[in-house]
């Protein structure tokens, strides 16, 4: 029991402190990429640290299983290096027994993935598919900065405002459009005040001007067409065209009652995250076989070429069956198959080739 404490405490210290490390990395990743989309007026500042914290789950889910696979090569590395495993299999400790007390921590960190990948993380997606649908916090011109142009080259447009006040509502809005390629004449709107409003129906995004002036035609033409209007309303985006794979969005329990291959690729998709802690801790455990001279990184390289071949592959697998060119059954579980038969082949291998040269 001592010898299972040290080793599991060994694995988890490593665990937890690669975790941080990685999850500090893509969370800064992601925060600079929102924080670009908050500079140019796409996505509003206050939301920013509400959208990282709804996506951490999404990130943990991915990270936890790496950070087993990384921390039980560096925490074995370390023991086989220092002569430690070879002191504990002098003592009569099997690779059976030391699979099994590997095979602890690691269901610890596959439950907390379970947690992450089958409740939290289609959860806080869907919470961060809210706050994009939010008038007031992103692809609106709420986000812009005052009596500053806005470029949508995407869509042609440029925007100014004047002022925002606290409640949203705009003044002095000038809107300009220009069609990809020019087919269409550009159209300038310029308006006293405006506002963005949401379908309650079909959650599309219309902007309502109010008092102003709209001026169809070439620069340079006679024939410009002007409107002089009280309200008007123009279109900005549709609910489709913002929303996150709807996939990523279903509870788990939605994904257990349908028989679609979407859904299904993706329910196999969260159980295999789970699936994936126990496997690479075994792989991982036959990959940190080393000694002094070798020293405890001279398998870093190979191990993490493998754990991106699962991964991929697990990936690979899940786009066939949700495009139905695999079937369900096997789906995913065929790659977990393969991969443990590995495990099993790097974790027992050496010991049963010297069963079959001393049998010969």
């Amino acid at each position: 029991m001592i010898l299972f404490r040290y080793l599991a405490r060994e694995v988890l210290l490593t665990t937890a402190a690669v975790t941080a490390l990685l999850l500090v990395i893509v969370v800064s990743g992601r925060f600079v990429k929102y924080l670009a989309q908050a500079a140019a007026g796409d996505l509003a500042p206050n939301v920013l640290l509400a959208i990282i914290g709804y996506r951490i789950p999404s990130f943990l889910e991915l990270i936890l299983p790496l950070a087993l696979f990384i921390g039980i090569l560096l925490a074995y590395g370390r023991l086989y290096v220092e002569s430690e495993m070879t002191v504990l299999a002098a003592c009569g400790i099997s690779t059976g027994r030391l699979a099994l007390y590997t095979l602890a921590p690691a269901l610890l960190v596959a439950l907390v993935v379970a947690l992450c990948s089958l409740h939290y993380s289609p959860w806080g997606i869907a919470q961060v598919q809210a706050i994009f649908r939010d008038a007031s916090s992103s692809q609106g011109l709420q986000s812009l900065v005052e009596d500053r142009f806005r470029v949508d080259r995407e869509q042609g447009r440029v925007t100014h405002v004047q002022s925002v006040d606290e409640e949203g509502r705009m003044r002095g809005v000038f809107m300009a459009d220009r069609s990809p390629g020019g087919a269409e004449p550009a159209v300038i709107v310029v308006a006293e005040q405006g506002e963005i409003e949401v379908d309650p129906v079909t959650g599309d995004r219309f902007l309502r001007l109010e008092r102003g002036r709209r001026y169809r035609g070439e620069p340079g033409e006679a024939s410009v067409q002007v409107t002089e209007f009280q309200v008007l309303g123009q279109r900005l985006q549709t609910q489709q065209e913002r929303a996150y794979p709807r996939l990523d969005t279903w509870p788990t329990r939605a994904l257990l009652d349908s028989s679609e291959p979407g859904p299904r690729a993706t329910l196999q998709w969260r159980l295999s995250l789970v699936l994936l802690a126990p496997v690479v801790s075994l792989i991982a455990l036959a990959l940190s076989r080393t000694d002094h001279r070798r020293g405890r990184y001279i398998k870093m390289f190979p191990a993490f070429l493998l754990y991106m071949a699962y991964l991929v592959s697990l990936g690979a697998a899940r786009d066939a069956v949700a495009q139905g060119r695999l079937p369900t059954v096997p789906g995913l579980w065929w790659v977990h198959a393969v991969l443990l038969v590995l495990a099993l082949a790097l974790l027992y291998g050496p010991h049963w080739g010297r069963r079959l040269r001393e049998g010969r």
